[in-house]
């Protein structure tokens, strides 16, 4: 057995089990050391309910007090039970497992561990872990990992599993020499593996944490080099001129292009014309119209005998795609098509039939449009966003389905990145800076608030609604979870329910449901059948509904500032006055005074550049899955220092960071998004 063997060959892992960690994408021994926990928890000695602290993860030893209640609402059961000391006594809830219904009897006694939240005077626990004395007494003081998971599948589970595969990650296995390694101040790189998921103390697990965000600057800055010296060297196969009905196009929008959306249209045809194939990116703020300037670009491939495609990161975000450029294609006799996982397998097979023969111009999808089931006509232009981020191997299977020749690539960002960083990220790269927003938008409003001011954010949503508009709520968890405290989807979902009842039409969206069921959510609230939608960052990229008029942000510190630009750009989109709202439950000076910069500005560029000096390094001991450019671990924020390590580090090695970079990639020194 090997780092390739599939995850079932490790013991304890059945049909079941293996098709739970494929729900997250780990199907070999390989994906599971790289499967990173989110955070881990150090759990603390058992005290009194008198003594909680509402907010903060706590482990209280309690007997139950009430036979259990099973409700199901909406779908959803819904477990609770009141459990006590000789001080107090707190209502606990389990989401989704009614199964545990059965195994709570009134008098059992254990320790209960979770995040407790006030609900007026009274206490509440959601889905918390629970321990034998005796077993919880051995966890005292250790780190354990905590894993994103999906539903049956527990931490425990997946560290099980990951001790088992760390077993056969070979010791002396590293793509960097040791003397450089040594110069450079990193661990060894199996080293750094174990400690992401067991470190033995705090600076264990920030040394580990350390050297793989050094592998992923390494990975992308090498890929992103070779990236541009395979355009240069393949020159250009597709070129093209201006062409009228791009200019008829963008005269014929409502408002007038900004300086910005001119400037990288023409940036576009003066690739798409030169002696090399086009490989440029487009970095623009939220709101500063990237679509048009990318279907302007498609437009001019299409009018030049050539077809084009849009890879979005989500199906969401390619039907958006899909509406609105075929509806502004409509004056044009410009076929559009769409090619998601959503559609039924007749309209795959027509879909990739119309591609295959030319008969659609412009084709709009997810990663499907580069699967080897799609067999392209003529393509000549392929725009894709950073989450997709594009490097030498997608750009290969391109090359296959153009017959060999190289299409040009664009690439769309919507992360404003300080031109410090942005230097070192893509200085191999053409870039196209869109810093303006069109006249007309107002600017949105904001606010930071203490979470005792929920009240008067929850009257100003409602004034909204009862205008007629729509609000969203955005949440950082889906469901309760352990070790990580916060508010989540599914009971805040409930919370607002109970609080409008009929008043108010109250939707829920996150990124575990199935990509159908994301679908009819995202429709029903863009068509106004849902008056707040209560969602996980699921909504953070490209999602548009103008009517939309409030976003209120829970637990805001937990998100960089970054980020929170890019939710807040979902407001702000129609001709209404817009507001956002940032609820910050921290209780820490320093985090507050990070928002009042959200509250200062709503410029993109400037907010970046300022959350690359305040952010601390303390924000490093949570391990994000995404984030800015698709890094899984890595934050060019808080680890700018190490990106510039990693960029001066490729210059000095000259030639030989390229195979450096495939013994990464083929030899699974460590895990990659190329």
């Amino acid at each position: 057995m090997d780092l390739y063997s599939d995850i079932s060959s490790l013991k304890g892992i059945g049909e079941k089990t293996a098709a739970l960690f494929h729900k997250v994408g780990v199907f070999s021994l390989y994906d599971l050391i790289y499967y990173f926990p989110v955070s881990h928890i150090r759990y603390p000695r058992p005290q009194k309910v008198s003594d909680i602290v509402p907010g903060v993860d706590t482990a209280l030893k309690l007997s139950v007090l009430t036979k259990p209640s099973v409700a199901h609402i909406r779908g959803m059961s819904m477990v609770t039970f009141d459990a006590g000391d000789d001080t107090g006594s707190i209502k606990i809830t389990y989401f989704n497992m009614p199964y545990i219904a059965k195994n709570i009897r009134i008098g059992d006694s254990k320790i209960w561990y979770g995040a407790v939240k006030a609900r007026g005077s009274s206490y509440g626990m959601a889905q918390p872990r629970t321990f034998k004395e005796e077993e919880y007494e051995s966890l005292i003081g250790e780190e354990m990992p905590v894993y994103p998971l999906t539903k049956h599948l527990t931490s425990r589970t997946v560290s099980r599993a990951v001790r088992q595969a760390l077993e056969f990650f070979p010791k002396d296995q590293d793509y960097i020499p040791e003397d450089d390694r040594q110069r450079l101040g990193l661990a060894p790189l199996s080293e750094s593996i174990y400690g992401m998921h067991f470190p033995s103390d705090d600076r264990h697990f920030l040394l580990s944490r350390e050297r793989i965000v050094f592998d992923e600057f390494f990975s992308f800055l090498t890929s992103m080099k070779e990236l541009k010296e395979d355009g240069v060297e393949h020159g250009n196969d597709f070129p093209m001129i201006e062409v009228a009905e791009a200019s008829r196009l963008a005269e014929s929008l409502p408002y007038r292009l900004t300086g910005a959306q001119k400037k990288a249209y023409d940036d576009i045809i003066r690739d798409m014309s030169s002696g090399h194939a086009m490989n440029r990116l487009i970095e623009g703020d939220v709101g500063s119209g990237k679509t048009i300037v990318v279907l302007l670009a498609m437009l001019t491939a299409v009018r030049n005998g050539h077809q084009a495609a849009l890879m979005a990161p989500t199906e969401v975000l390619a039907s958006q795609h899909m509406k609105k450029i075929s509806g502004l294609m409509e004056d044009y006799d410009v076929k559009c098509v769409l090619l998601t996982g959503a559609l039924t397998n007749k309209q795959k097979k027509e879909a990739r039939r119309m591609i295959a023969d030319g008969e659609a111009d412009i084709i709009i999808g997810t990663h499907a449009l580069i699967t080897d089931l799609v067999e392209y006509k003529d393509l000549a232009l392929c725009v894709t966003d950073e989450q997709h981020r594009f490097g030498v191997k997608q750009r290969e299977t391109l090359q296959a389905k153009a017959g060999g020749k190289m299409p040009h690539v664009l690439v769309v960002s919507a992360t404003p990145i300080p031109r410090t960083l942005a230097i070192i990220l893509y200085g191999d790269l053409d870039i196209s800076v869109m810093d303006e927003l069109p006249a007309k938008r107002l600017a949105i409003k904001n606010a930071l608030i203490r979470p005792d001011q929920r009240n008067k954010a929850y009257n100003f949503i409602l004034k909204e609604v009862r205008k007629g508009h729509q609000a969203y709520v955005i949440c950082p968890l889906v469901e309760p979870t352990d070790g990580k405290g916060g508010e989540n989807a599914l009971e805040y979902s409930e919370l607002l329910r109970e609080r409008w009842k009929d008043e108010v039409r109250v939707g829920m969206l996150n990124g575990r449901m199935k990509n159908q069921e994301k679908n009819e959510v995202m429709s029903r609230f863009s068509s106004g059948e849902i008056d707040v939608l209560v969602s996980t960052t699921v909504v953070e990229v490209g999602v548009d509904v103008p009517n939309s008029t409030v976003m209120m942000i829970e637990d805001a510190q937990s998100f960089g500032l970054a980020q929170l630009h890019q939710l807040r750009g979902r407001i702000g989109r129609g001709d209404s006055q817009s507001y956002c709202v940032f609820v910050d439950t921290s209780d820490k000076k320093e985090v507050s005074e990070r928002l009042k910069v959200m509250q200062e500005t709503n410029d993109g560029f400037d907010i970046a550049s300022k959350d690359l000096g305040l952010r601390g390094p303390g924000d490093v001991f949570g391990i994000r899955q995404s984030g800015e450019l698709g890094f899984r671990v890595a934050d060019i924020y808080n680890d700018a220092a190490l990106l510039k390590k990693a960029s001066e580090y490729i210059s000095s090695a000259g030639s030989n960071a390229y195979s450096m970079l495939h013994s990464m990639t083929e030899g699974g020194a460590a895990r990659v998004v190329l």
